[in-house]
């Protein structure tokens, strides 16, 4: 039960990054929102906490 918690938490998190990079971030170029995506992809929560406080705009 807590494993798919965690899950639909790491699945909810990634969407957003994901969402975030391709609609909101104007500022990245394209390398840089494909290195987010693929960063959040493979390190799940821990790539959208570092995208929350390195990659988005202020």
């Amino acid at each position: 039960m807590i494993g798919t918690i965690w899950g639909i938490i790491v699945l909810i998190a990634v969407i957003w990054v994901i969402y975030d990079v391709l609609t909101q971030n104007k500022g990245l170029t394209t390398l840089w929102k494909i290195i987010w995506i693929l960063l959040a992809l493979i390190f799940g929560i821990f790539g959208a906490i570092a995208y929350y406080f390195l990659g988005r705009n202020k």
